[in-house]
């Protein structure tokens, strides 16, 4: 019910699944900072497929498997550039005539951004969105012992000065226990791999990035952007996040303009755990409301769904 489709951003191919829809709505998403676009979106993919909605799941270049060296870099202003790129692709599939655009963790960050440009989308969810990366940084680092804080710190510099003269990446793992050089070391974080790479069904996943993309991430802060925000916004708020906080989420939505928040129990991969049922309906209801155009026929189970909670 899928098949293989690529754009282009930067003068780089980015790979993507398209997913053909009936209701002329498509839902532009990513993966996680880092993570590639099957685990990161599969589960949610083919729901919002199954309720009739177009679908571009789309890997960042230099990830996966779109093109870009050298490899495991991301770097913000890229990835925000892929996704203007996704947005103007998906405009293009056959059959769609609005878009939304969806991701989580800090990529559910320039979900907020990009909403408050003016690229003609139709709807947002933001889930487990990291908004404020200096506030989720001081917290991260309550789970780092301060060896590894320096190491990682170290890591980072050297590979910043080593991307001057064209030297290769140096890796660091997305998350790793206190005591490891990771991205994270936040309990949650720990959960990422059995979360999102059960039995390891993923098994081209590299679980790593360039620690040259540590510092621009720890610094992006896309709250400010929430006043401006121009299209139905879905915040899904965890509330014992200790990846991507609650707090700063909720602040951000307090000054969001229509703005619709869901809050689940749990941890940052909630919406993946215990809380799937929930946060699929609340988002499939979000998503009929607001892309589906009316007259289109939408499968059953979406016309049943109940309203997002607030």
């Amino acid at each position: 019910m899928r098949e293989k489709v690529s754009f282009t951003s930067g003068g780089v191919a980015c790979a993507a699944w398209h997913y053909p829809g009936t209701n002329g709505g498509c839902v532009v998403m990513t993966g996680g900072f880092g993570v590639t676009k099957e685990p990161g979106t599969d589960r949610f993919a083919e729901r919002f497929a199954a309720a009739g909605f177009s679908v571009l799941a789309f890997d960042y270049r230099n990830l996966g498997e779109s093109e870009g060296e050298p490899r495991q870099v991301a770097r913000v202003s890229d990835q925000l550039a892929d996704w203007r790129a996704a947005i103007a692709y998906a405009n293009t599939l056959p059959g769609v005539e609005r878009v939304a655009i969806w991701a989580f963790s800090l990529p559910g960050g320039y979900i907020v951004q990009l909403a408050a440009e003016g690229l003609g989308i139709s709807a947002a969810i933001a889930q487990s969105a990291n908004v404020d990366g200096p506030t989720v940084t001081r917290n991260a680092s309550r789970y780092q012992t301060p060896g590894s804080a320096l190491r990682l710190i170290g890591r980072s510099l050297l590979d910043l000065a080593g991307s001057l003269v064209g030297r290769p990446p140096r890796l660091v793992d997305l998350a790793g226990p206190p005591g490891t050089v990771a991205l994270l070391n936040t309990p949650d974080a720990q959960l990422s791999n059995a979360t999102l790479n059960p039995g390891n069904r993923y098994p081209e996943w590299q679980q790593a990035i360039a620690a040259r993309s540590v510092f621009p991430a720890a610094r992006f802060r896309p709250a400010k952007y929430a006043s401006q925000v121009r299209c139905p916004i879905l915040y899904v708020v965890c509330e014992d996040d200790q990846s991507a906080l609650a707090a700063p989420t909720l602040k951000a939505a307090a000054s969001t303009p229509n703005a619709d928040v869901l809050q689940v129990p749990g941890n940052h991969y909630a919406p993946f755990l215990d809380a799937h049922e929930q946060v699929v309906d609340a988002e499939l209801t979000f998503l009929n409301r607001h892309l589906a155009l009316s007259g289109n026929k939408q499968s059953p189970a979406a016309e049943n769904l109940p309203e997002t909670t607030g």
